[in-house]
């Protein structure tokens, strides 16, 4: 009896050691090929945070490995933070709009008239974020800009596959701007909010409202660090922050994949701009190309990239990559010009920086009034973190004061 425990307590100890070893190496690796660029305020912390991503990844895939859980949801379990009490400002209430699970927050004070009214759509790469990652920073929003905010429970990959999430939020907006009365909201004071993924979310859905006569027009859109295109992935941006944490640009294209396919099996073909045939790449270069990326945001390490024509396995994909309700970019000008004005937040250590950068242009371009916000020491994901004791970074304090 006692050797079979001391075998026991071995086995565990050489287990543990073993699942520890794993980790670190894993762990060693990524870090070997990050990159935190000089500009970064505080570059420890992100090394810190970056570690925390990594270590959270790992031991998810190890845990999949060994048949316990799936890594994606081990990692979402680990996101989703601690459940918060009621707020001194504010009522929090959780609802189903078109059976869309949202998260309404409304001002306590009572208001002379009608408030404005945000939709807020979650980042996370359409793969991860909740109505619980992104609580604090709804909250904050209600609170300092006195509006009402719906943050929207939308679907996620790779379970759920394009277009599902975009039509969760389409739904849940729709709805609420049907019901603006219900709330104490300015039916033309709407606006469609997001970060990331979110802002994806909030550029599709601002261009389907374009052509609904039977609702008010969107007052506006606020785009944070939004990813828009699917079709480059060597624009000076993804090159330059190829391995800046967190978002490095074999994850952008991962994230995409997973939203569009459920896999990553042509992964390879999207980094490299395979995926997409050179007579249509050439079709959209007017708007998706280096060309219309300022000179200042090229002179760091960017090479320009030889196009590279579509595999025929691949081409019959090649149709779901430029529709515009997953490439907003590639929106006609007839939609573009009809669009609400825009506040879009850029972040010069971000590979989708250069999505928001040719947005704008785009935006300008037709003549759509555009506040532009650049944080040049700002990385993906910076604003999200304001309001952790210990990680929160000023660039990021500075974006969320401007978004409010």
């Amino acid at each position: 009896m006692a050797a079979a425990c001391i075998l026991l307590v071995l086995f565990l100890a050489v287990f543990v050691a073993g699942f520890l070893l794993l980790v670190m190496g894993a762990i060693n690796f990524d870090l070997s090929n990050s990159e935190i660029p000089p500009g970064v305020n505080q570059p420890l912390k992100l090394r810190i945070l970056h570690v925390i991503l990594i270590s959270t990844a790992v031991v998810g895939k190890v845990l999949e490995n060994i048949g316990i859980c799936s890594a994606v949801n081990f990692v979402r379990y680990m996101h989703g933070g601690k459940i918060l009490g009621g707020d001194p400002k504010l009522f929090i209430k959780n609802m189903k709009f078109e059976k869309v699970p949202v998260r309404i927050y409304q001002p306590k004070a009572p208001s002379a008239s009608q408030r404005r009214g945000i939709m807020f759509f979650h980042g996370g790469g359409w793969v991860f974020g909740s109505l619980e990652t992104h609580e604090k920073l709804c909250r904050f929003i209600a609170r300092e800009t006195e509006s009402v905010v719906v943050s929207v429970g939308y679907r996620l990959a790779p379970e759920h596959k394009y277009p599902a999430a975009y039509e969760d939020c389409l739904d849940a907006t729709i709805h609420f701007m049907s019901n603006t009365e219900h709330y104490g909201v300015d039916p033309a004071r709407v606006i469609v909010c997001g970060d990331s993924a979110g802002g994806n979310l909030a550029a599709a859905v601002s261009q389907t409202l374009t052509g609904r006569s039977d609702l008010p027009k969107l007052r506006a859109q606020i785009l944070i660090y939004p990813g828009l295109q699917t079709l480059d992935f060597n624009l000076p941006s993804y090159q330059q922050n190829r391995g800046v944490p967190p978002l490095y640009r074999e994850q952008a294209a991962f994230f995409l994949l997973q939203y569009l396919n459920g896999h990553t099996l042509d992964m390879e073909e999207v980094l490299e701009g395979s995926h997409i045939p050179t007579d249509i790449k050439l079709n959209y270069s007017k708007w998706v190309s280096p060309d219309n990326i300022p000179k200042e945001f090229k002179v760091r390490g960017y090479k320009p990239h030889v196009l590279l024509d579509c595999p025929t396995e691949v081409f019959e994909k090649a149709k779901r990559f430029c529709e515009p309700s997953l490439c907003p970019l590639l929106a006609e000008d007839t939609i573009i010009q009809q669009l609400p004005e825009a506040f879009i937040l850029t972040c010069e250590y971000d590979v989708l920086r250069d999505d928001g950068l040719l947005y704008k242009k785009r935006l300008e371009d037709n003549n759509v009034q555009v506040t532009w916000c650049h944080l040049e020491d700002g990385f993906h994901g910076v604003v999200n973190l304001f309001s952790s004791d210990w990680l929160s970074f000023s660039s990021g304090k500075r974006g969320l004061d401007k978004i409010v």
